[in-house]
Parts: C-alpha cells; structure tokens; sequence
C-alpha cells in the first residue's frame, strides 16, 4: 500500500457517533451529513452561550434599574418636602392657603414643561425600524449573490 493510499484510511475527524470515521471508508454524502451535525452542534453550543450571557447582562440590568427606580423614589421624597419647605416659609409671610396655592402652581408650571418636552420627543420617535426593515428586504439578494 503506498502512503497516499494509507493516509485516505487514516482517521480525520472523531464525529458525534464516537467512532472515528475514516475518508476512503466514507461517502461524500456521510462526510456532509458528519459536517452537517458538526455544524448543528457548534450553532446550538453559540446559542446557549449567548442566552447565558444575555441572562447575566438581563440579571446586571434588573439591578441597575432597581437601583435607579430607589434613587427617583428618593428624589421624588426630596421634592416633596422641598415643596412642604416651600409651603411653610410662605406661610410665614402671608395666608397658609395661599402659600399652598403657590406652591401648586409652581408645579402645575413645571409638570405643563416636562409634558409638552416630553410629547415633543415621543413624536419624533418613529414606530417602525426602517433601516431593520431595509436591511432584512437585502437579504434574499445577498444570499443569491447579488
């Protein structure tokens, strides 16, 4: 036997099965259908992986956004007794209800700005994702080879 011929009966690859499958002892359609499951294997391990990942990054979010609901609940307690402040140091000079009423007003100002500054970015959102969308029509002509 020469050594071309021994080296096409040499194990190339250990496939899913456990046994190692041998070139000159396989047929093309085997060695695809072996590749195939390679492949399929590799694809499903990428998958798991990155759900693990995106679970950790998802876990490390929820914390933050805890973390940042605290902090607008403690400022929200801030502006409450600021405004309490507010209140009583108008009352020292003039009627309790009107004190209270300025101070009303002051915030119906303030709410009046935050809502028509935030009606103004909602509009400007756009409900669909058009370069997703442009992109994704690309496809088919990529994968044909255009």
């Amino acid at each position: 036997m020469s050594s071309a011929q021994s080296a096409a009966h040499e194990p190339v690859a250990q496939p899913s099965s456990g046994s190692p499958l041998s070139v000159g002892d396989s047929s093309v359609g085997q060695l695809l259908s072996e590749v195939s499951r390679d492949l399929s294997t590799l694809v499903r391990q990428e998958v798991e992986l990155a759900k693990s990942e995106i679970k950790t990054e998802v876990a490390k979010a929820g914390k933050g956004a805890g973390m940042l609901g605290g902090a607008g609940f403690a400022g929200y307690l801030v502006l409450l007794f600021l405004s309490f402040a507010v209140w009583w140091g108008l009352a020292n000079v003039m009627d309790i209800g009107l004190a209270a009423l300025i101070v009303a007003l002051i915030w119906v100002v303030i709410g009046t700005a935050l809502f028509v500054v935030g009606r103004g970015m909602l509009r400007r959102v756009k409900p669909t994702p058009q370069r997703t969308i442009d992109t994704a029509k690309q496809i088919p002509d990529a994968l044909k080879g255009k």
